[in-house]
């Protein structure tokens, strides 16, 4: 997943330099960050124990659905064309449903009925 998030974030990097100078500085870099945050949450969840890395794909999880509001936001606002938005929304909602599945998987997991708990 982490090689997805990175292939996406390079596209955008690709595309950041097109965005008008007005949304380049704000709306771009909040995105540019989320991206950031992005990866860094997941980077962190991979290399933890099972029931450590639930808040860090959650944290994952709502960076993803942030990142779909500005990105929408910097589309509307006609600072990126259809095919930019659509070739990074794909891949984006992509991510998200991974995002989803883990975080079910990881909390299933730790449930204390597969835990041996009662």
């Amino acid at each position: 997943m982490l090689g997805k998030v990175k292939d996406v974030y390079l596209l955008w990097h690709s595309f950041r330099n097109t965005i008008p100078k007005t949304q380049r500085y704000s709306l771009g870099q909040k995105v540019d960050d989320l991206f950031a945050e992005t990866i860094e949450a997941i980077a962190t969840a991979a290399f933890l124990t099972r029931d450590q890395k639930i808040p860090y794909v959650r944290r994952a999880i709502q960076k993803v659905d942030v990142l779909k509001i500005f990105l929408m936001i910097l589309w509307e606002a006609q600072a990126l064309d259809n095919k930019k938005y659509i070739a990074l929304s794909l891949p984006i909602d992509e991510i998200g449903t991974n995002l989803g599945g883990w975080s079910g998987q990881l909390t299933k997991q730790n449930s204390p009925q597969n835990r041996g708990e009662k």
